[in-house]
């Protein structure tokens, strides 16, 4: 009898040990510590990425729209022209809208309406977990749609999404519709089981094969969704629409090679850019130039190739 309670005294010990790993990795992929809205307002202003008086005089709405999930996301929509041009941009995870500016004041400069928006969890959006892309692309999914509906079946229509956004957008046109007319994929990864894997060795030097069994497991119980379902490489021969992949050669968060398997792997039209400067997420800010020479480029090349790109008196 002693025998058999040590024995249970073990198992329970074990049991309580795997539930503590996969509850601990959960909660940080669900919980991720975000930005502060004020600390990411703060960073744009200085770096001159935001002037809040130009910002503010834009002809521009606030919409709150619904997600399948039961929240609203805060979306704000940028329109000076009266054209069928319109762009939604979704940034990364931990930053919010407000992140997004820098996209936005760029494909204003060329002729598009904009739309951001805040990711479910973040900035002014419902939602109560992060999952990296798997619902979020039913979010996005939410905004293309309604968008279509308020302004017209016949948009041009264009998404750049940024490192997680860029990875929802993937699986949003991999998965469920190749329903823009381009898109402009800046540092996703290419699949999340490889970036864990990646990241966990990196970062706290354990084998990614004992930790990643746990956390999918506690992951697919609590959120109902597991970790190998967040691979864009694995749609994205499903999206026929043209794709710009951008990276930055020095970023270590989400290694460059992710952007080139995923160009790889894509059929039909595509280009890659790779900057020379930056890390992670910092391709725009470090590479201005070369980064809207490459987004000319494939505009030129893959939009609306009949009609060159001028950029609008604005």
């Amino acid at each position: 009898m002693k025998r058999l309670l040590r024995y249970a005294r073990y198992l329970l010990s074990f049991f309580l040990f795997l539930s503590s790993i996969g509850i601990y990795f959960t909660n940080r992929l669900m919980y991720m510590k975000k930005k502060e809205a004020q600390f990411i307002i703060d960073r744009e202003k200085e770096a001159g990425r935001l002037n809040p008086i130009k910002y503010e005089s834009l002809p521009k709405s606030e919409v709150l729209i619904p997600s399948p999930f039961g929240y609203s996301l805060k979306t704000v929509i940028t329109e000076p022209y009266e054209n069928n041009r319109y762009i939604i941009i979704a940034h990364g995870v931990t930053e919010n809208k407000m992140n997004s500016i820098k996209y936005m004041n760029l494909f204003l400069e060329r002729g598009f309406n904009t739309v951001i928006y805040d990711h479910r969890r973040h900035g002014e959006s419902g939602g109560k977990t992060t999952s990296f892309g798997h619902y979020e692309k039913f979010d996005l999914k939410a905004i293309v749609d309604w968008l279509r509906k308020e302004k017209g079946a016949d948009l041009l229509l264009g998404i750049h999404g940024e490192s997680m956004g860029a990875a929802t957008m993937l699986l949003y046109a991999g998965l469920l519709e190749d329903g823009a007319d381009f898109y402009i994929a800046d540092c996703p990864f290419s699949d999340f089981k490889e970036l864990l894997s990646y990241r966990i060795k990196s970062d706290i030097k354990l084998p990614p094969a004992l930790i990643l069994p746990i956390a999918d497991f506690f992951l697919r119980l609590r959120e109902k969704y597991s970790i190998k379902q967040v691979s864009p490489i694995a749609v994205i021969e499903n999206i026929q629409k043209p794709i710009l992949f951008i990276h930055s050669e020095k970023d270590d968060y989400i290694l460059p090679s992710m952007s080139q398997d995923l160009y790889d792997r894509k059929k039909g039209p595509k280009k890659l850019y790779i900057a020379s400067h930056g890390v992670h997420a910092q391709s725009l800010n470090e590479n201005r130039e070369e980064y809207e020479k490459a987004i000319d480029e494939f505009l030129n090349e893959f939009v609306y190739p009949n009609d060159k790109f001028k950029r609008p008196d604005c």
